[in-house]
């Protein structure tokens, strides 16, 4: 059954205004879930969110998931290359005139291109053909009761439980390993929050309603700060020499600083200053891709905080609204996952906060080499070589 779009402001206030919660993570796993259960019931979940509370399980496979992302230890390169496949381009293209009309409202309404919308439809499901096959209660009772990471996943407890109650998803409802569901893998939150009837039948179907999907993508976009009628990233050439120091996603300067620097468009062209600000971003160091990221590319990064990912969709959306493919460029070779996990070791040594030594080059993980690069007089480019592993 689906979500009845009147009820579904009544349902985002219930979800919003909760007691303090319970016992966070860890303990018993029995007396844990009774915890959630009265946080539930004073949120207003009836019987069926509570009988379908009391029946999930720990999912050691959600559990082994959340703790081997090899995917993101991959170069943006070889990543992007494997994501941006000819397939999603073409079936992008495709539902992008096939769904003309409701993208043209989804524009109209939020403000959302609709490249950025099939981009984020592309590469989370294939286009609802891969929607996951994890039991969505059960994945997210085991990660909320785990204490690896139980912020990111207990706040999404009492939304399904509320959407399981009122029958919008069956309690055995399945979606990805970290509970999200349907064919941009929404979570539930947003399903309450940002939900929105496309197809103007009353209901919210995120699992089979394409127009219901586009909506609340865009809807969902938008609440994370997108900015209308703006740019998200803008390939661009660098020059071999430039103070690197300013480069970097956060460092927002105006274009005309950019090209004082030698900073062209990739035919060697001058840029053309908009009047906005925006990074560089080097995801492969100085010698590799480059691209300016405006304030709308950070909502990327409110979407999935990797930044490989990040990068990845926001180009995937670049080319589907006609841009031509990256030029990877020649960069420096990086490090292996071992050598890594050797540096981040490092960093950790000299008390740089970089969080789990995984070998993957996360936020945290670039900061401190972009520090340590400054120190030791190299270029500063958020980069890891061999060369850097050396000196420290």
């Amino acid at each position: 059954m689906r979500l009845r779009s009147q009820a579904l402001a009544a349902l985002f206030l219930c979800a919003t205004a909760l007691p303090a919660m319970a016992q966070e993570c860890g303990g018993d796993f029995e007396a844990w879930k009774q915890g959630v259960a009265a946080e539930a019931k004073a949120a207003g979940v009836g019987a069926v969110g509570l009988d379908a509370l009391e029946d999930a399980r720990i999912d050691e496979r959600a559990l082994a998931r959340d703790r081997a992302q090899g995917v993101f230890t991959q170069t943006f390169i070889q990543f992007s290359n494997r994501m941006i496949s000819a397939y999603r381009l073409k079936q992008g293209a495709a539902n992008m005139t096939k769904y003309a009309d409701v993208f043209a409202r989804a524009d109209q309404q939020f403000g959302v291109q609709a490249p950025v919308i099939t981009a984020f439809w592309a590469l989370e499901t294939d286009f609802g053909a891969v929607q996951g096959d994890f039991h969505t209660l059960s994945a997210l009772v085991t990660l909320s009761h785990d204490c690896r990471r139980p912020q990111l996943f207990r706040q999404q407890l009492v939304p399904l439980l509320e959407l399981i109650d009122r029958g919008v998803l069956p309690a055995d409802v399945t979606g990805a390993w970290a509970g999200e569901i349907g064919q941009t893998q929404i979570l539930p939150s947003d399903y309450l929050a940002r939900g929105v009837d496309g197809d103007g039948d009353g209901e919210i179907d995120l699992r089979n309603s394409v127009p219901d999907v586009i909506m609340t993508t865009g809807n969902k976009v938008l609440s994370r700060g997108w900015k209308r009628d703006e740019p998200w990233i803008q390939e661009v050439r660098v020059p071999d020499e430039m103070p690197w120091d300013q480069t970097g996603r956060t460092n927002k300067l105006p274009l005309t600083q950019w090209a004082q620097w030698g900073v062209t468009n990739p035919d060697g062209s001058e840029l053309i200053d908009k009047g906005l600000k925006a990074g560089l971003a080097l995801p492969m160091g100085r010698k590799g891709p480059a691209f300016l990221t405006y304030e709308n590319f950070d909502v990327y990064l409110e979407w999935n905080q990797s930044f490989t990912y990040a990068l990845t969709a926001a180009n995937l959306a670049a080319r589907l609204a006609g841009a031509p493919p990256l030029d990877p460029r020649n960069p420096e070779p990086g490090l292996d996952n071992e050598q890594m996990k050797a540096l981040q070791t490092k960093l950790e040594a000299r008390d740089y906060d970089v969080g789990t030594v995984d070998g993957i080059l996360g936020t945290n993980t670039r900061e401190a080499i972009r520090k340590e690069q400054m120190r030791l007089g190299l270029p500063v480019d958020g980069w890891p070589t061999p060369e850097l592993l050396g000196k420290l």
